[in-house]
């Protein structure tokens, strides 16, 4: 890799993170989930610059954007670490090291304490058990593999929401697109 092995201080991700076309840049790739050729990174960030469409995009537009991308906010992303960039194909991807900038990129509002959810849970769930195994009540009358099934589906749905939650705050769209709609 070309960066040093560094850390990422505050103060560099907030240099990272101060212009609006790296964050694009990186919100693009996180979306596309895959290498991305350093053209249609371009046209995209130009797009959402332009308030427009990619297919609407004047050749000014699209060279501005590219130039801009290619000599220094690639440079820039890559030398720290957070996208390799490869000069042969053009292709841009996220390296792990992205992983580290994530605080700075979500917002802190009121994020679902899943811990507290996850333990109301057990604790429903023992006590579910509980009244089963010693026949309290009518839940003397349920067979105890019924409420195995119903507490692991219970935990299962729970795990699948967190991880669907977790997903799209990871994919946050950038402030400035959320503004315009975008």
């Amino acid at each position: 890799m070309a960066y040093d092995q560094e850390e990422l201080t505050q103060d560099l991700v907030f240099d990272i993170l101060s212009s609006p076309r790296r964050r694009y840049v990186l919100y693009y790739l996180r979306t596309v989930g895959e290498p991305v050729a350093l053209n249609d990174l371009a046209e995209q960030v130009a797009a959402w610059e332009n308030e427009t469409e990619v297919d609407e995009l004047s050749d000014q537009e699209r060279k501005r954007v590219y130039v801009s991308l290619y000599q220094t906010h690639i440079p820039k992303l890559d030398s720290v670490g957070i996208v390799e960039y490869d000069q042969q194909s053009g292709m841009v991807e996220l390296t792990d090291r992205v992983h580290r900038i994530d605080d700075y990129l979500t917002e802190t509002s009121e994020p679902i304490p899943w811990q507290a959810f996850y333990m109301g849970l057990a604790a429903v769930s023992a006590v579910l058990l509980l009244l089963v195994g010693l026949g309290i009540g009518p839940f003397g009358q349920i067979p105890a593999l019924v409420v195995g099934i119903v507490i692991t589906a219970g935990f299962a749905i729970s795990a699948s929401a967190h991880y669907l939650y977790w997903r799209s705050q990871r994919k946050q769209v950038p402030n400035e697109l959320r503004t315009r709609g975008g």
